[in-house]
């Protein structure tokens, strides 16, 4: 058993985990900015979609077809390679952010999340029943107050496990912002490998991390669900 344990520790997957572990504050980093600002701009976009401005929400749509269908990796590579081609861009203050890969890689988490967020709430929204929103117009609520007490609650109660997705599929795409030489854990990753050529030992230590990083945003996710639908605790 010792000489297991120690030949574990001299090997490559042992050693490559704690060097692929240094980029672990890295990648929280790009979900810590990306995450919250997405959250509330697809609120945002999800009730510009249902609005009844059809300017608006034709914009939107377009947004969110856009986005929806193309490769979150093509628009990394346009924002981190294309905008930093544009003269205009790199002599005005934009250059000081897009210059810097974490940035470039927040703005496109942060547009590709929008997109795919305001669709689950635009659901959300839209399946609210008709009664409960008249519910709160008898009682004098005004336009604001309806969106704050009963639209948006009830709304992003039902499409937390839709959400959830979501969340766990952006945890995954932060390992794609390595390509803009952004060094989180698949960049680290990728680094040891060009320096020992054993690409599997240092994948399948990103591959345990990001694992762990998405279990605990599945427990995340059904701590909320729990707390915020009462009704489905016992089914749990």
């Amino acid at each position: 058993m010792i000489e297991y344990l120690n030949n574990f520790q001299d090997s490559l997957i042992y050693k490559n985990f704690f060097i692929v572990l240094s980029g672990l504050d890295n990648t929280l980093l790009l979900l810590l900015a990306s995450l919250p600002l997405g959250f509330v701009l697809a609120l945002i976009f999800a009730l510009g979609r249902v609005s009844k401005i059809k300017i608006l929400s034709q914009s939107i749509a377009s947004y969110i077809f856009v986005i929806r269908g193309t490769p979150l990796l093509v628009q990394i590579y346009l924002i981190y390679f294309g905008l930093g081609s544009v003269k205009f861009i790199r002599e005005s203050f934009l250059w000081y952010a897009l210059k810097e890969p974490f940035w470039c890689g927040v703005i496109a988490l942060t547009i590709n999340t929008v997109a795919y967020g305001a669709e689950i709430f635009r659901g959300g929204i839209q399946s609210i029943e008709k009664g409960q929103v008249e519910s709160g117009l008898s009682l004098g609520f005004s336009r604001f107050l309806l969106l704050r007490k009963i639209i948006l609650p009830i709304a992003i109660r039902k499409v937390l496990p839709s959400y959830g997705n979501e969340l766990i599929l952006m945890v995954k795409a932060t390992s794609l912002v390595s390509l803009t030489t952004y060094m989180e854990m698949t960049g680290l990753a990728r680094k040891i490998m060009a320096k020992t050529f054993a690409p599997v030992e240092a994948f399948v230590a990103a591959g345990l991390l990001y694992l762990f990083l998405n279990f605990l945003m599945v427990q995340f996710v059904k701590y909320l669900e729990w707390k915020y639908n009462p009704h489905l605790r016992v089914n749990n």
